[in-house]
């Protein structure tokens, strides 16, 4: 068997069984500070897939930094085959001020595949997608929902994919969304170069969760295992098959006021469910928020103070609201009872 040869990325050489942390280089600030885009490298001794993990596009969704940091903490890296490129934060400017957004105010993931010759983020989308994104066999991309919003951990794929319909399965996060591709993104960018990948959504930004930091962590792990990258010992398989979604709408507030909210993420409600009550400030007029579908709750804001036609909850649709509800019980308990966290830290 020939040896493995080493893995190359910008001037750096790392050879197979050992880690290095590389520094890409993305622009100079106006000051005279560099910024560049960190990516760990992991070189496995034996030969396998390379794959991407990544974090931070939109600055503010920090939680993927978490789950990125524990993922390069893990035993199963010790013996890993293949390569694993993980970049915590892709978009440091918006990383540093705390912002979803570029300094000129462009969102990262509406300017894939980006050039050379572009916008800094039209730059940094081409710096991301050539170094990293077109050397993988697959990738995983880590989010959150936005500041004042928290999503329910799930995992987006776009419709008429197998391959990534089946990793989402093999990911087992409660629920799989199919939502169209979107251009700019980095979705799209990276199907347009024949490399499949997972969008993961979970918790709010700047905020860390537990939950959404375990299933993340739990979901790249058992994708590594499913591609022949790591060993299946101390990673489970999911014993329950996650939600399949195909459909999904936000119920706005039909008036501004003070929102109560009575249903949280991961309930599942029927079609005309009363979801929260809106009031002005005197408590004089008061307006139910209905749900106009039945389904399971993915996403909600976390702001009292709304104005008129503001998304208030976001409820994926479902064929089977009791069968549903008994997936999402047995989760809980099937994450609880993982392996993989008896000495995990908690957040």
């Amino acid at each position: 068997m020939p040896r493995r040869g080493p893995f190359h990325l910008a001037d750096q050489v790392i050879a197979p069984g050992t880690r290095r942390t590389v520094e890409l280089p993305v622009s100079t600030l106006s000051d005279h500070t560099p910024v560049s885009m960190s990516v760990h490298v992991v070189h496995g001794k034996k030969p396998g897939p390379v794959m991407f993990v990544s974090a931070a596009i939109h600055g503010d969704e920090v939680i993927g930094v978490e789950i990125v940091r524990r993922l390069l903490r893990s035993a199963p890296l010790n013996a890993l085959s293949g390569t694993l490129l993980a970049v915590p934060i892709v978009n440091t400017f918006g990383f540093l001020n705390h912002s979803r957004y570029l300094p000129d105010r462009r969102d990262l993931n509406r300017c894939f595949p980006g050039s050379s010759g572009g916008s800094l983020a039209a730059r940094l989308a081409n710096i991301f997608m050539e170094e990293i994104v077109v050397r993988s066999d697959f990738g995983v991309d880590l989010h959150s929902a936005a500041i004042q919003r928290s999503n329910l951990p799930q995992v987006r794929v776009s419709p008429g994919n197998a391959r990534t319909m089946q990793m989402a399965d093999v990911f087992g996060a409660p629920v799989i969304l199919t939502s169209k591709l979107r251009d700019g993104s980095l979705r799209l960018a990276a199907q347009e170069r024949g490399v499949d990948m997972l969008l993961y959504e979970a918790g709010e930004g700047l905020r860390f969760d537990e939950s959404a930091a375990r299933h993340g962590l739990s979901g790249i792990l058992r994708v590594m295992r499913e591609l022949g990258m790591i060993s299946s010992r101390g990673v489970a398989r999911p014993q329950v098959k996650p939600i399949r979604c195909n459909r999904s709408t936000w119920e706005r507030a039909p008036a501004g006021g003070l929102l109560r909210t009575y249903r949280n993420i991961g309930d599942i409600v029927e079609e005309g469910a009363l979801l929260g009550v809106l009031s002005d400030p005197f408590g004089e007029i008061e307006t139910d928020v209905i749900a106009t579908t039945g389904g399971i709750i993915v996403g909600r804001t976390n702001l009292p103070v709304v104005n008129e036609g503001d998304a208030l909850f976001h409820v994926a649709q479902l064929p089977n609201l009791e069968l549903a509800g008994q997936k999402m019980d047995a989760m809980s308990e099937q994450l609880e009872a993982d392996p993989l966290f008896d000495e995990d830290e908690i957040i």
